[in-house]
């Protein structure tokens, strides 16, 4: 199957597609499937009962991978979808995922995407989700996720959540129970500029004894924008987990970061760092003195501080 250019576009930018990949896929266009297959280990089917689908991995599957994109091409369109993730015990898995809006309209267009992870024991997951807006309209493009994750006993879970540009508006809730020596490593990264804003809440409830969370967020924010992150570490038992949020604020930007510890239990171990701050002058002049223009410099210290 051919791809239009903007389709094309989106894709490569929020999943690195060029073709239609191999393996278990699901890309959805506009509130319709586009492309649906699924794998020998790998089954994705439709929900009976509202938009979505279920990705089924069975138990045992190793290093495959699944690719699920949204695009929004049509104006005013709100698109709204439930997946549910069900990874079998002792599978390991690469989940691709993403969303990309192209609004060339005066109207908003949306996507809600609702996910729900059930992360098997021993079970071994990488999740990459990237959102991304391109067109020249003068309408909003607005994402808002909502991801729950479970995970079983000594199961790994990295779940990469990146937004790359373009976005007008975001509200990301995250909400995550962690088992006896699972662990959950959460990385976000997210840039803004102009008068874009950007909210990020995340819960980590680690409940079982020997689990461990990470959550580690970068962000730039230009302009005028706006961003808000908060990050709540509760330890229930013995456990050990870090919050850490560091950003670079531009212009007239706003940045709040709101990290939050919760120990329930002695044996519960819970650090965070926080840091908010503007460019270092002798990291532009360090780079200029090699040939680059400030605004290359500049551009190159946000691509690396973001990587």
């Amino acid at each position: 199957m051919k791809f239009n250019q903007i389709d094309s576009d989106l894709l490569n930018t929020i999943a690195s597609i060029t073709e239609v990949p191999k393996g278990a896929v699901n890309i959805r266009k506009d509130g319709q499937p586009l492309i649906r297959m699924s794998s020998p280990n790998i089954i994705i089917k439709p929900k009976e009962d509202k938009p979505g689908i279920d990705v089924i991995v069975k138990p045992g599957t190793k290093n495959e991978s699944v690719h699920i994109p949204v695009l929004v091409t049509q104006a005013g369109l709100q698109d709204l979808v439930y997946n549910t993730f069900e990874i079998g015990e002792d599978a390991d898995v690469t989940i691709i995922a993403g969303c990309g809006i192209h609004n060339e309209s005066h109207q908003d267009s949306g996507h809600d995407g609702i996910h729900e992870f059930i992360i098997k024991p021993k079970a071994r997951v990488r999740y990459v989700e990237k959102h991304y807006g391109a067109g020249s309209g003068r309408g909003k493009k607005v994402l808002n996720p909502t991801t729950v994750v479970r995970i079983g006993s000594e199961a790994y879970a990295e779940m990469e959540m990146v937004q790359i540009e373009g976005v007008d508006d975001t509200y990301r809730k995250t909400i995550a129970y962690v088992e006896d020596k699972a662990h959950l490593k959460i990385v976000e990264r997210l840039l803004t500029h102009r008068r874009q804003s950007a909210q990020s809440d995340i819960e980590i409830s680690i409940e079982g004894k020997g689990g461990s969370a990470q959550i580690l967020s970068r962000s730039v924010g230009k302009d005028e924008s706006y961003q808000v992150f908060k990050a709540s570490m509760i330890g229930k038992t013995e456990c050990t987990g870090h919050v850490e949020c560091d950003s670079i604020i531009m212009g007239n930007a706003v940045i709040k970061a709101i990290p939050s510890l919760e120990a329930e239990n002695s044996e519960a171990v819970l650090t965070h760092e926080a840091a908010i701050g503007k460019i270092a002058g002798e990291q532009l002049i360090k780079l200029m003195s090699l040939g680059l223009t400030e605004e290359e410099a500049v551009n190159t210290i946000i691509e690396g501080f973001l990587r």
